[in-house]
């Protein structure tokens, strides 16, 4: 079939405004490609030998994120920060060089903004910031040491707010607080008025999964660790549920887990601990649609073949992605539209190369909740997800859609 003819169209995912974009290397598991250098460059980028923080500015477009890289020379104590100008709400994602999220932060800058601090050991690492409501945003990524200045001011135990101002909330865990017991390979299960606080011991040095489920009460999960120190929290991973992927490994000790409910501090939460599985968390970002598989039938992936002008693709719409792959053979434009039939469903749509990069990206196109992406193209292969943004499980019609440009 032959494609459809266009006179131009423009497609834009995200600009940096100081850095060097990274093409050729497959970073992170391909979350930094295209991200930009930190100092400017590689080389000026080392956070462990840098006299001062590294920061810098970036614009980033509904639904996409940007991607800041940095490197440690050697094992250091690191804060990561990003803040928004004005209203803008950032969520930052941590990565090390394998593609592993080492943490993910909401609101731990304060004011929206969002920060973190961790050990990390030696190595390659990116950090993501994208807009909490997915809506176009400027803001400031900040890499530093813990004795560099901070970007954000941070939340303490003071500045939460207490039980009389939002049921459920929490203050810093120590070594004082009344916490129930939790250890590796179990799960527990109380709402936050009946047990706010739960504490495990690590016996050796272990990289963790923590998990809080009930979407009903919007659970929030932090970790402290035995001084009472912030280590990381988590809200909203899948759906309303929340979990902390600990992918550097925790030293020995023990470790504290604060509990709030955002929703209803009433309603049992199952809180799970388990040793962090990173083939697992690679499997579970595929299914979110996070990161694109690969093409060598470890994931399940449909080929469609060499794209027409025009083809029509139906699917069964839920939480987990269902992923197609199609090759174009001329540069052009595609459109792809996710459209759930009857009305029922919230159909999202996520579009990738072949090397990983997210291209493409669209929610509640229009007044309605169906989808609609379009990227510009290169001959290659590509691979699209939908995936419903809430719990159902209704059919979906996708339409794809290749132009090229009038000649």
């Amino acid at each position: 079939m032959r494609a459809n003819s266009i006179l131009s169209a423009t497609t834009a995912v995200m600009f940096g405004l100081s850095g060097t974009a990274v093409l050729a290397e497959d970073l992170c598991g391909g979350t930094g490609n295209n991200g930009q250098w930190i100092g400017g460059t590689e080389a000026a980028s080392d956070i462990a030998q840098s006299d001062t923080y590294l920061e810098q500015m970036a614009l980033v477009l509904g639904g996409n994120q940007y991607v800041a890289l940095f490197n440690l020379s050697a094992d250091a104590d690191v804060r990561v920060e990003t803040a928004g100008r004005g209203t803008g709400d950032t969520v930052l994602d941590l990565y090390d060089a394998q593609g592993n999220i080492v943490l993910s932060d909401d609101d731990s800058g304060g004011n929206g903004a969002s920060r973190a601090e961790t050990s990390l050991i030696a190595g390659t690492y990116c950090l993501a910031m994208r807009s909490f409501d997915n809506a176009p945003m400027t803001g400031f990524v900040r890499v530093g040491l813990t004795d560099h200045e901070a970007l954000t001011q941070g939340m303490s135990a003071e500045d939460m707010p207490d039980g009389d101002e939002m049921a459920g909330d929490s203050l810093a865990c120590t070594s004082d607080t009344a916490a129930g017991d939790l250890s590796v390979g179990a799960s527990v299960t109380a709402s936050v008025d009946e047990q706010p606080y739960w504490r495990f011991t690590l016996d050796r040095d272990m990289a963790v999964t923590i998990r809080a489920e009930n979407p009903n009460a919007d659970p929030l999960v932090t970790l402290y660790d035995q001084t009472g120190s912030y280590v990381s929290e988590n809200d909203d991973f899948d759906g309303l549920n929340s979990q902390l992927d600990i992918a550097a490994p925790l030293a020995a000790g023990t470790y504290c887990i604060a509990m709030r409910a955002l929703s209803d501090p009433a309603e049992p939460i199952t809180i799970s601990l388990t040793e962090y599985d990173p083939v697992a968390a690679l499997m579970g970002q595929y299914d979110r649609a996070e990161a694109a598989p690969p093409l060598d039938g470890s994931y399940p992936v449909t080929s469609l073949g060499t794209l027409p002008g025009r083809m029509r693709q139906d699917s069964t719409l839920s939480e987990t992605a269902q992923w197609y792959s199609f090759d174009v053979t001329e540069a052009g434009l595609v459109l792809v539209e996710a459209i759930a039939t009857g009305g029922n469903g919230d159909p999202s749509l996520y579009m990738f190369d072949d090397l990983g990069r997210r291209v493409g990206y669209n929610d509640d196109n229009g007044e309605g909740y169906d989808s609609l992406l379009s990227a510009r193209v290169l001959p290659g292969t590509y691979l699209v997800a939908v995936k419903d943004v809430g719990s159902s499980q209704s059919m979906v019609r996708m339409v794809f859609e290749r132009y090229l440009p009038a000649k």
